[in-house]
């Protein structure tokens, strides 16, 4: 007995796929831009002039698409938790990548799915199996290789790109608890202002620069960048099978290594890429064996009077 899928099916597929290679691309070509411009100015400017383009952005894209009347949602108690930790994440993560090798950082963020799994299972009450913990406790010594704390190639930025997983984490499962009627542009939206307004509090430390024309229009292509990556990763997830579309997400990974040797000439080393392998790996791991639980647990749902 064969299984045939239906053509419908796999031009959605393909779709989807083409869709999260896209998506991955752009948000690399995001981080891309913005690392270049945090060459010439301050990391905290960057963060604000980006901020400033992305939230205007996102305000026209809201009034354009009619979700005006959800606007006062974005005070709840939870969207404003989950603003904070957007807050972290970005702040850490920016500080990170201008002074890391941009292939290294994205090795370390690999680690997010795993982190969110076991978060999920601490603070959720989330049913998590001993292969999926091992799973992640193999992901972190895939990350250690990354970052080998105490050796030579060293950085304690390394140490910022961790902290920024930890915020990202704390975000995602905050954004479980969200109304679904609420729009996600009003939850991006206001991650977006938050991040801007918090951005203010670099000029304490840091000693601000008026920016030059170029840094301007790169940070305003980063903007863009980063709100198409955003559309091209709801239209994957909503175009494809999310099993079939989902695991291309690492793709970034190979994005950042092309975008690091292009624009840097930087090229991770041997224990690098073994450990990038490793995160990549478990997270992928982690991934099937969720879709192979849900494949399990519809029949005995289904059997439920």
């Amino acid at each position: 007995m064969s299984l045939t899928i239906p053509a419908h099916t796999r031009s959605d597929n393909v779709r989807g796929i083409l869709a999260m290679l896209a998506s991955m691309a752009v948000f690399v070509i995001n981080d891309t831009l913005v690392k270049i411009a945090a060459g010439n100015l301050p990391t905290g400017e960057a963060i604000l002039i980006r901020g400033i383009f992305t939230t205007t952005l996102c305000g026209l894209l809201i009034a354009r698409s009619g979700a005006l009347w959800a606007l006062p949602h974005a005070l709840s108690p939870r969207i404003l938790l989950r603003a904070l930790a957007d807050i972290g994440s970005t702040v850490f993560f920016l500080s990170a990548l201008v002074r890391m090798p941009i292939g290294d950082i994205f090795g370390i963020l690999q680690f997010t799915p795993l982190a969110v799994t076991a978060g999920a299972a601490l603070f959720l009450g989330a049913r998590v199996g001993w292969r999926r913990w091992s799973a992640t406790c193999i992901g972190l010594i895939g990350v250690l290789l990354i970052v080998r704390p105490g050796g030579s190639a060293f950085t304690p930025y390394a140490l910022l790109a961790i902290v920024s997983i930890l915020f990202s984490v704390a975000r995602d499962l905050l954004t479980r608890g969200v109304d679904a009627s609420v729009p996600s542009l009003v939850i991006a939206g206001a991650s977006s202002a938050a991040v801007t307004l918090a951005s203010l509090g670099f000029t304490v430390f840091e000693s601000w620069t008026w920016p030059a024309p170029a840094a301007v229009l790169t940070l305003l292509g980063a903007s863009i960048a980063l709100l198409a990556g955003q559309y091209w990763l709801i239209a994957a997830m909503r175009t494809g099978e999310i099993a079939v579309v989902a695991p291309f997400r690492y793709s970034i990974i190979l994005w950042a290594i092309v975008a690091g040797y292009l624009v840097w000439d930087e090229a991770p080393d041997l224990a690098s890429w073994l450990g990038i392998a490793i995160v990549t790996a478990a997270g992928l791991y982690t991934f099937l064996r969720e879709q192979h639980l849900a494949r399990v647990a519809q029949p005995r749902l289904a059997q439920r009077p």
